[in-house]
């Protein structure tokens, strides 16, 4: 089983009940259902209610019942154990960092060393600086991400 996965972090306390912000990197809901068992850092936290708010989510903890609770978690990362798949069309961050990228005419354009975000579509850093939006992957297998990209897109100089 991979190490936990980081799915955002915690932002301000809402309130005086022990709520906090909380901006979220993870497309599953679930994450943020009453029970979800969360990692603020090294910290077990399990998620007693939550609701979007704005451009993130108000989420209430147990245990964190006033202000200062909430204020100590400013900051911490959010991390939460890999969930089974949805379906093969779903692609994991943790299974492209690392893979190399090729075309469908077997060119190689480098290795994946990180997933930026993108309000259009995610987008593949290459080793090389390349970006590779998400929405031209064609197939992912272990250690390898199949991409068919517009004419030019690959070829331009970094």
């Amino acid at each position: 089983m991979p190490a936990r996965l980081e799915l955002g972090h915690i932002g301000r306390p809402h309130g005086v009940r022990g709520e906090v912000t909380v901006v979220l990197t993870t497309n599953r809901p679930e994450r943020t259902s009453p029970g979800a068992r969360l990692f603020a850092g090294d910290r077990l936290v399990v998620v007693a209610s939550a609701r979007p708010h704005r451009d993130h989510w108000i989420v209430a903890f147990d245990g964190i019942t006033d202000r200062e609770g909430a204020e100590a978690l400013r900051g911490a990362r959010i991390f939460g154990d890999p969930l089974e798949s949805s379906g093969p069309e779903e692609m994991w961050v943790h299974d492209l960092i690392g893979s190399e990228v090729r075309d469908l005419q077997g060119r190689t354009h480098g290795r994946v060393r990180a997933i930026e975000s993108n309000p259009a579509h995610d987008l593949l850093v290459l080793d090389d600086g390349g970006l590779v939006p998400c929405v031209f992957v064609v197939r992912q297998e272990p250690g390898l991400v199949i991409v068919d990209p517009p004419d030019g897109l690959l070829d331009l100089d970094r």
